[in-house]
């Protein structure tokens, strides 16, 4: 079957990125496709995220997207009447050694200085605002309030709803193949259902990016990696903020949880070292691990149930960045990969940033944030906010 039809832009993955992308290109007067070999849209890393939003992070780029983000998922029911489960409840990184406690208070001045709503907390103030977090060794921690939490799975598919209004199209359960090329230009996809031509291709495929490039033989240095997350039964709501703790654990570089609106408590960590691949499949060792972690943070939490847990795949950059920007051997191909287990919160951010790219508006921030994450950059540093 042929379905050579033509479209201003098509996106590949309608994760936390793509939908967004097509939901704000739809808006702008545009004509998306969205194609993914899944049923429905936020099937990959969308599906497993724990929902925290934070613009908290250690550089201008980020900062900037998710504050973005942060402002249209706050906005949302208002403009387009859908309960995505939004909770501004903030962001603490808490300090127990001097170690820590330096690191938070020196990106301190630097977040502060791109716009971030953000201040530190002495030790009286963190167990005020985190009731029952253990006082031994605690020294105190930073606190933005701006920060928040969604539901990913109701957020995207209202995100979807939108966009299929709007006129985006998305074609589900289908497979891209191969790229339609004319000399060094894209002309379109190839998919295992027919063909579709456009000008612009976005790879917004997460931990499949890099796979996905070299079907046109370019190559990316995005690797997924998988993180563990569980979820506890429901009790009664004594704090709102996301806890984050960035001391290293043997096994774990560091762990973060918050309360849900439903009571119940999430939990992760960030494995260390790093478990590359595409394994999705929870295992025995992260459970007995990150309980250690919640209970050293919050004892009070001893006795709760956990009810479930599940592995999903960060797409990860050799630095924590994620990659935006033109490719410049093949025009046309536009990266959005590597968001490295932030895609939900940078996806409306990024979203919008996509279109100004793809109808030539970027402003002159958007030149500075996209510096950050060109697909060319040296790749040398370190995010130190993971």
């Amino acid at each position: 079957m042929n379905k050579a039809s033509a479209y201003d832009v098509i996106i590949i993955g309608s994760g936390s990125i793509g939908t967004p992308a097509a939901l704000f290109l739809a808006q702008a007067g545009l004509k998306p496709l969205v194609i993914d070999n899944a049923a429905s849209v936020g099937q990959g890393s969308n599906k497993k995220a724990i929902g925290g939003v934070r613009a908290t992070h250690s550089d201008p780029a980020k900062i900037a997207l998710c504050l973005r983000s942060i402002e249209i998922f706050t906005n949302w029911q208002d403009t387009y009447g859908d309960d995505i489960e939004w909770v501004t409840g903030g962001y603490s990184f808490v300090a127990y050694r001097e170690k820590e406690e330096q690191t938070l208070k020196n990106l301190l001045k630097v977040q502060q200085s791109f716009g971030l709503d953000i201040h530190w907390l002495d030790k009286k103030d963190i167990q005020t605002l985190l009731p029952g977090v253990n006082p031994v060794d605690l020294i105190g921690g930073t606190y933005s309030p701006g920060d928040g939490n969604a539901s990913p799975l109701l957020a995207l598919h209202a995100m979807y709803r939108q966009a299929v209004h709007a006129g985006a199209v998305f074609q589900f359960n289908e497979i891209v193949n191969g790229f339609i090329t004319e000399g060094d230009a894209i002309r379109g996809v190839t998919t295992n259902m027919g063909s579709y031509h456009t000008p612009v291709v976005v790879n917004a495929a997460g931990a499949h990016a890099r796979p996905l490039s070299q079907l046109v033989h370019l190559d990316i240095p995005v690797n997924p990696d998988a993180h563990e997350a569980a979820i506890t039964e429901p009790v009664s709501i004594f704090f709102k903020p996301m806890l984050v703790d960035i001391r290293p654990y043997p096994g774990s570089a560091n762990f973060y949880f918050y309360q849900h609106i439903t009571g119940q408590i999430l939990f992760c960590i960030t494995p260390s070292p790093n478990i590359w691949g595409d394994f999705t499949q929870e295992t025995s060792e992260f459970l007995p691990m990150a309980c250690r972690r919640l209970i050293d943070l919050m004892p009070k939490l001893a006795g709760i149930r956990v009810r479930r847990a599940w592995r999903g795949l960060y797409p990860m950059t050799p630095d924590g960045f994620p990659i935006i920007g033109w490719d410049r051997e093949l025009h046309g191909y536009l990266y959005a990969v590597g968001m490295c287990g932030q895609g939900f919160m940078l996806g409306p951010g990024v979203g919008e940033l996509l279109v100004r790219i793809i109808t030539n508006k970027t402003t002159e921030k958007d030149q500075e944030i996209l510096s950050y994450l060109s697909p060319y950059r040296e790749f040398s540093g370190q995010e130190k906010l993971k």
